[in-house]
């Protein structure tokens, strides 16, 4: 019996010995995206075009879709997310597409068993929502299909399905303005540090919002450092947007001497190119 069982296991490590690891034909593709304190993940294979037609042709109109090729698409975010009014639960699924010539319905899947697109087993009960989506044809060809985001800020994103002449935006919506509101409250009630007060300060300019509050954050962020050329110049774009003018030429001209005295050119140019502006703006408001 040990004899037997040595000679089939030889025989099944020869197998897998003379196995030949080729290439897939749509390649395995991972994107990672921050917007605000969430991350977006979502990992996917790209079909190749290879000449065919896509939609209405490899991609049929009126039938589910893998949106990629291989194992169905996964998407995956560690907060919650709202999607064109829909709230979606920290997690992972699927995602599926029905694609029509005048819209696209747009499918996040709970169920992430299925593989492919689930089309004998896909059951709707399991969607957690479907968003339509009207599709926009764009001059470029894209010859594999590609996920990606765009248009990116604290608070939002796009993600984009691009594949031939057709492009499909996804908006995607976070809540990050309300966890920084908590987290600055819990951080300037706790031990706050320069740091913390610049970085409270640098959030709500640019956010754009209480400008004032930001104002006496940078205050308290000078006192407790001292000079500092970034903690200036975050300064004077708050002054600027309160409309102090000639407050942001000062809080400017100070940040870039001390950005000079660093070697930070950048932080010079931008400074220099403040100054003019905001000078210009406080002649034509003394007229």
């Amino acid at each position: 019996m040990k004899v037997l069982n040595l000679i089939l296991f030889t025989c099944f490590s020869t197998v897998l010995a003379a196995q030949i690891e080729a290439p897939k034909a749509s390649p395995f593709s991972k994107v990672e995206q921050d917007v605000g304190l969430t991350k977006i993940t979502i990992a996917y294979s790209r079909p190749g075009a290879n000449g065919r037609k896509v939609l209405g042709g490899l991609v049929p109109y009126g039938r589910i879709w893998r949106v990629g090729a291989n194992e169905s698409t996964k998407f995956t975010a560690d907060d919650d997310l709202n999607i064109m009014g829909n709230n979606l639960p920290e997690g992972t699924y699927a995602l599926y597409a029905f694609p029509y010539e005048g819209h696209w319905d747009v499918v996040f899947h709970k169920n992430t068993e299925h593989w492919g697109d689930g089309r004998k087993a896909y059951d709707p009960e399991d969607d957690a929502f479907r968003i339509r989506i009207k599709p926009q044809e764009i001059p470029n060809y894209q010859e594999n299909f590609l996920i990606t985001f765009d248009e990116i800020d604290h608070n939002s994103i796009n993600m984009l399905w691009i594949w031939e002449h057709t492009l499909l935006k996804i908006p995607i919506s976070v809540d990050t303005d309300t966890k920084m509101r908590q987290e600055i409250a819990f951080k300037i009630a706790e031990n706050p540090t320069a740091q913390t007060y610049y970085e409270a300060a640098r959030y709500l300019q640019e956010q754009g919002e209480s400008y004032p509050e930001a104002l006496s954050y940078l205050n308290k962020a000078i006192e407790l450092e001292g000079d500092t050329y970034y903690f200036y110049r975050v300064k004077s774009l708050v002054e600027a947007a309160l409309k102090d003018y000639g407050s942001a030429i000062i809080s400017a001209q100070k940040s870039l001497e001390l950005a000079q005295k660093e070697d930070k050119d950048e932080f010079v140019r931008m400074n220099e190119q403040n100054i003019s502006v905001w000078s210009l703006k406080q002649v034509n408001t003394k007229q």
